[in-house]
């Protein structure tokens, strides 16, 4: 399935991708949203809810972030060999770690934000992994297991805040997206084999594969575990691949008039315009 969180007229609910129609889960199952039907172990129960539930035009709604408020996004820096060499770091021996606020994403096709105080804005197109089975101290071998699907980030960078420190780089408001959908994890197979492309205005900026990651995803989930237990709805953003525009020579950030989109194979394209701060 691939499930997204939505506006519908002065409404906001949660559905099913069917065709060019949502099938409307909230009114359907009565779980509020995504994430609490994964902590009700309820996927089997949706799926069976989509073919009676009402529908509503893809063309009549405005998209959320598709989790809406998960209680944890963790984000992976430098998980991408050629990402390291470009961003002249030394390879990782432990993952490293920072957290995203809620109030720093947006839905696909919403506008993301240049804050005033920097045109240092850059794009960084990710996988992110939702977890579905809570646990602490997980092992490797277990971890697939309690993974309920996947999604997309693109963790919109402030590179020169960064710089000075590394959350408020990151957390700036309305600075990254965060969707389109969700899908779950039986539609993926293999997650390290996805193609996670990232298009400025068109053009391909980044262009990787998850099977480069230099720390994969079972290795991520038992670290993250480590220190902090994991329940249904928390995710973990994978990192990005190389491209990035604070890598390049000159320079390529993201200004307003922008579109930045991006693509990972099985999931979609997450698209979202880019606006000055008022």
């Amino acid at each position: 399935m691939k499930l997204l969180t939505f506006e519908h007229g002065d409404a906001a609910s949660w559905g099913a991708l069917a065709g060019g129609e949502v099938a409307d889960l909230g009114a359907a199952t009565g779980y509020p949203g995504i994430v609490e039907a994964l902590r009700a172990d309820a996927l089997a129960e949706v799926a069976a809810a989509v073919d009676g539930a009402s529908r509503v035009k893809l063309s009549e709604i405005g998209w959320l972030p598709v989790l809406g408020h998960p209680a944890k996004l963790v984000c992976i820096g430098l998980n991408y060999m050629v990402h390291v060499r470009e961003m002249s770091r030394a390879v990782p021996t432990v993952p490293s770690l920072f957290l995203k606020y809620h109030d720093a994403l947006v839905g696909h096709e919403r506008e993301i934000v240049r804050p005033r105080v920097s045109d240092a804005f850059d794009f960084e197109g990710e996988l992110a992994v939702v977890i579905g089975r809570a646990g602490r101290y997980i092992e490797e071998e277990d971890a697939l297991s309690h993974v309920a699907g996947y999604t997309i980030l693109n963790d919109g960078s402030i590179r020169d805040w960064q710089e000075e420190n590394l959350s408020a780089g990151k957390n700036f408001p309305r600075t990254g997206g965060f969707g389109p959908c969700f899908v779950t994890a039986d539609e993926i197979p293999d997650p390290h084999a996805l193609g996670v492309r990232t298009r400025l205005n068109g053009e391909t900026v980044q262009d990787g594969n998850t099977a480069d990651f230099i720390f994969d995803i079972p290795k991520l989930i038992a670290y993250v575990s480590g220190f902090a237990p994991l329940a249904p709805g928390d995710t973990i953003s994978t990192g990005t691949p190389h491209g990035v525009g604070h890598g390049r020579t000159p320079k390529l950030y993201m200004k307003p008039g922008d579109t930045i989109e991006v693509e990972i194979d099985r999931i979609g394209t997450l698209a979202n315009r880019v606006v000055q701060e008022s």
